[in-house]
């Protein structure tokens, strides 16, 4: 008997291990890509229509993925957009007051935020950002603090710009334990980007070596990949084996390089035997710039006034219309997300933190709001997952506070901004606000606030209290 116990005993136990063996080999967390482009417009892409710029790679993560075709970000300029991207909390919530921080700005995000690098690391990632910082810069108004930079955020490693390479006084800095320029933990690489050309026309590929580095480095733990490429920005800058190959002057070449580190990247993940279970989200941080002064390129030989394509929405870059906001979003998992599936069911950059943290397992903060949903039930509809909440979305303007908001198929506007300057004719205010409904209506032409007063009166109650809710709460700067 006790010999038959002991047999029991043991083969008990070797089930149980087992099946705890077999939990474990089943359960591996997602890697997270994310690509951010900047001043991308939503008509920049060959999957969305754009006949003369070839954007193969991007395609491919269509065809394989979830192609949002209602994707907004929450600001129309790069601070205040990748706030809400790393966060998800409105642009109002982070204390900064302007939509675009520049070298010389007293603040930058503040080190009680918790980004999805933070939450990721907390579980377990490896996490390396490989571009455009733009969320603080070391400087005398801040006392060359190391606390604006990435590594104070969540980030294991970096190399990329402190803000946009067209700032006078930009730099190329990479992560170094034995760095102390501009501060401890970091080298400069490259200053003065606007005038040093070869830094510049290597960003693309410094920015997608780094991150192909990192990937090839970490393929045996989960990662988090954030990689904001500088472009296409202006000014365009593109390396010498993409310059006069697109249809498309200098932003034809600028984004068929970025299509094609894009390409290098999901090889990448290929080759090293993780692109299967590897969730790739690719979007902008805006809209585009569609108006620029004169330039004449000696290279490209011709005069650029329309450097991008917010088609079909009016205006772009900078403008609290639709071409400011609303962007390319595509979100790629191969072992989750079964073939092309175009979605029109709104969504947000704020919806990338609590979905990312839900899918990761990482508890979600309790003492801020998030204002993003958990988009689960969206990516992977046959799994059980809780119904995603009805879409509202506050569009930010230049000091971050609210200029319209979006609710499902409407949108009401109180002040309005364009990068044209003529705001095609239009007014808005609390008192006399335009209401448009863009689900019909894409290009924001039939102001429909006369005849639906009650929907009119029911947005601008919502935008009030969002508002104020934002304000009771405060900011981490406020508490300084």
């Amino acid at each position: 008997m006790k010999i038959f116990n002991s047999l029991l005993y043991i083969l008990t136990f070797i089930l149980l291990s087992s099946c705890q063996h077999q939990k474990s080999d089943t359960y591996l967390p997602p890697n997270i890509v994310v690509i951010l482009t900047d001043d991308n417009g939503y008509g920049d892409y060959e999957h969305n229509g754009n006949p003369t710029i070839k954007t193969p790679n991007i395609t491919r993560l269509k065809e394989g993925g979830i192609n949002f075709t209602q994707f907004y970000v929450t600001s129309p300029a790069c601070t205040a957009s990748r706030y809400s991207l790393l966060t998800g909390r409105y642009p109002a919530r982070s204390g900064l007051g302007t939509w675009v921080l520049n070298p010389a700005s007293e603040k930058y995000i503040h080190r009680q935020e918790i980004t999805l690098a933070e939450g990721l690391k907390s579980v377990g990632y490896k996490t390396g950002i490989f571009g455009k910082w733009h969320l603080g810069s070391p400087n005398e108004k801040n006392e060359f603090t190391p606390q604006s930079l990435p590594l104070a955020h969540g980030f294991d490693e970096w190399i990329g710009t402190n803000v946009s390479h067209d700032f006078e006084n930009s730099m190329l800095l990479k992560s170094d334990p034995d760095g102390n320029n501009p501060v401890p933990g970091y080298s400069l690489i490259a200053k003065d980007l606007p005038a040093n050309t070869k830094a510049s026309e290597s960003l693309t590929s410094v920015c997608t070596q780094a991150a192909i580095d990192f990937i090839q480095r970490n393929k045996d733990n989960p990662f988090f990949a954030y990689i904001p490429y500088n472009m296409p920005h202006l000014g365009l800058f593109v390396s010498d084996e993409f310059k006069g190959k697109s249809r498309n002057g200098e932003l034809g070449d600028v984004m068929e390089e970025l299509d094609a580190a894009i390409g290098d990247i999901c090889q990448t993940l290929e080759e090293v035997g993780v692109r299967e279970n590897t969730i790739i989200i690719f979007s902008s941080d805006n809209g585009p710039w569609i108006v620029f002064n004169n330039r004449t390129d000696s290279k490209y030989g011709d005069t650029r006034l329309k450097v991008g394509y917010a088609t079909p929405f009016r205006d772009g870059k900078g403008s609290t219309w639709e071409g400011g906001h609303r962007v390319a979003g595509i979100i790629n998992w191969p072992a989750k997300i079964k073939g092309s599936r175009n979605e029109q069911t709104p969504v947000s950059t704020l919806d990338i933190l609590p979905t990312i943290f839900a899918i990761a397992g990482v508890e979600m903060p309790t003492d801020r709001t998030i204002d993003g949903r958990d988009i689960r039930s969206l990516l992977m509809p046959a799994e059980n997952y809780p119904k995603v909440e009805d879409f509202s979305l506050l569009y930010s303007y230049f000091d971050n506070q609210p200029s319209a908001i979006r609710a499902n198929e409407w949108k009401l506007h109180v002040r309005i901004g364009s990068q044209t300057k003529n705001n095609y004719g239009y007014e808005a205010s609390r008192e006399t606000p335009l209401l448009f409904q863009v689900e019909k209506d894409l290009g924001e032409r039939i102001n429909l606030a006369d005849q639906e007063p009650e929907k009119t009166s029911e947005l601008l109650t919502d935008l009030e209290n969002m508002e104020l809710q934002i304000k009771k709460e405060g900011t981490f700067w406020d508490q300084e």
